[in-house]
């Protein structure tokens, strides 16, 4: 039986939101197709190629395998930073009042509009063998762990600042009157409050820094078994006509990220019924 018309609502009005609603379904399915899911397929199809030996062949060598190694646990590492860091200067620039806050607020977003090969050459200059404040980077791990960390400072900023501006005060203020510590007024309302944000900020900081490759390719000395990362790894495979390889590289590391992206939309699910 269909259900009742809403009142003030024409058939044909229905009928038209309807339409439209579906076309635009269909507009948005088409442009995802294209843009996205078309050129992820044809890069697992192309890891394929050779099979499902060639393709365990390619990701199972001793420098690829380094390099995802690296490029993983380096990508861990700066999620776990950002989340931390990030966090902290949301509720500074939100909470807190300062001179310069504008001008901190907008350096932010300078990783966004950057070039990253820019970026890189920036950090190469300050931390490389001539550096002007005398610490040296280049070409060791530590370095490229900066480098990382430069390019994703301001998912973790951006994905939590609206979040802590939009968020109750009346809720703190009450616990505060009740006799609630800032501690506890962090962990118990706050923190709860803010987790799918900072989750959601963590993650993208984790794809940007696994794929990330313009920042890294100069400070990172594009060392195998030391500092090279799978980006790197990946050009360099192109660049010796070995497509099928870096395809595969490719494919693993898409396949890292779309878990992580799942598991943390998993997460955000259950801490947002909790």
């Amino acid at each position: 039986m269909p259900p009742a018309p809403r009142p003030g609502s024409a058939p044909g009005q229905r009928t038209r939101a309807g339409a439209g609603t579906a076309l635009g379904l269909g507009f948005a399915t088409l442009y995802m197709s294209i843009i996205v899911l078309l050129p992820l397929s044809a890069i697992v199809w192309k890891a394929h190629q050779a099979g499902w030996s060639g393709f365990w062949a390619d990701v199972t060598t001793p420098e690829a395998w380094s390099t995802m190694k690296l490029t993983i646990l380096l990508s861990i590492a700066v999620a776990l930073t950002n989340i931390v860091m990030g966090t902290l200067i949301a509720w500074v620039l939100v909470r807190d009042s300062f001179p310069g806050k504008r001008v901190m607020d907008v350096l932010i977003d300078l990783p966004f509009a950057l070039p990253t090969i820019v970026a890189g050459l920036v950090l190469l200059t300050l931390y490389g063998p001539t550096s002007p404040i005398h610490v040296t980077l280049a070409y060791t791990r530590p370095g490229v762990f900066v480098a990382l960390l430069f390019v994703t400072l301001p998912f973790c900023v951006r994905t939590v600042q609206p979040v802590l501006i939009e968020l109750d005060r009346d809720m703190e203020e009450a616990a505060a009157s009740l006799g609630a510590s800032r501690i506890t007024i962090f962990r118990r309302i706050v923190l709860p409050n803010l987790m799918p944000a900072i989750l959601a900020g963590g993650a993208l900081s984790f794809a940007r820094a696994l794929s990330e490759y313009g920042s890294t390719v100069l400070i990172s000395g594009n060392i195998p078994f030391k500092t090279q990362v799978a980006s790197v790894h990946i050009f360099n495979q192109i660049e010796n006509d070995n497509v099928t390889g870096a395809a595969a590289v490719a494919t693993v590391l898409l396949g890292v990220s779309l878990i992580v992206l799942l598991a943390i939309g998993v997460i955000q699910r259950w801490s947002v019924r909790r």
